[in-house]
């Protein structure tokens, strides 16, 4: 039988809301790291504890948190992308280009949006986590993904 534990639950004082939009500048299909951007927006507002969102506005681009230590995981998971929904299967809908309906696809076996716990004012990631915007087409966009935090403010070195 599965044992399981927790910490105690904390209270929060008041809470506050806080939002930006990112724009993102991607080069083509892959992955940017935008974990500076949003730790970066942590930063500015004063954030306490609390929890991060991050939105991507676009059903052609994705949102991961990943490995940052090795880039070699990057590159596999394009490969196990390109696989699961390849350009040259026959979609029916093409208007926007052979690479749209595979990206509408790998975006739908990704997330549009993560959520991701703040603790003095740092988000809650793992050693080797980042969060990524994973762009599904072929030439470069521009992104735009909405961060909110919600919780409370504080300072913190």
């Amino acid at each position: 039988m599965a044992r399981t534990s927790r910490t105690p639950a904390r209270l929060s004082g008041a809470v506050r809301h806080a939002e930006a939009t990112l724009a993102v500048e991607t080069p083509g299909e892959g992955f940017t790291d935008i974990t500076r951007e949003a730790t970066a927006f942590l930063s500015e507002i004063s954030a306490g504890d609390g929890v991060l969102t991050v939105f991507c506005r676009h059903t052609s681009a994705s949102l991961t948190i990943q490995e940052n230590a090795d880039p070699d995981v990057q590159t596999d998971l394009i490969t196990a992308l390109r696989t699961l929904a390849p350009r040259n299967f026959r979609w029916v809908h093409d208007t926007e280009g052979p690479d749209d309906m595979p990206a509408h696809v790998r975006t739908m076996l990704s997330d549009s949006s993560l959520s991701i716990p703040v603790r003095g004012g740092r988000p809650g990631l793992g050693t080797w986590q980042g969060i990524y915007l994973v762009e599904h087409r072929e030439r470069p966009h521009r992104r735009e993904v909405v961060l909110t935090f919600t919780g409370t403010l504080g300072q913190f070195p």
